[in-house]
């Protein structure tokens, strides 16, 4: 694996994750990711995981204030 590697949700990018010790940090731009900014995830796949909740979560929110 990748020492760095970009995350992916909803069909964009929203974060860089980078091999650290104990794991790899999140690094994003994009506000609706910030509360994992800097955060060291053991695995990758955890963290990909964890994107993808945040991205679900964000989508329904979004869907609420719409009145959907």
């Amino acid at each position: 694996m990748s020492d760095r590697f970009v995350i992916e949700a909803d069909k964009g990018v929203v974060g860089v994750a980078v091999r650290a010790p104990g794991g790899f940090r999140f690094f994003t731009s994009n506000p609706h990711f910030k509360s994992l900014e800097g955060k060291i995830f053991r695995r990758a796949r955890v963290l990909r995981s964890r994107v993808e909740e945040l991205a679900l979560l964000n989508r329904r929110m979004a869907a609420a204030r719409l009145g959907r």
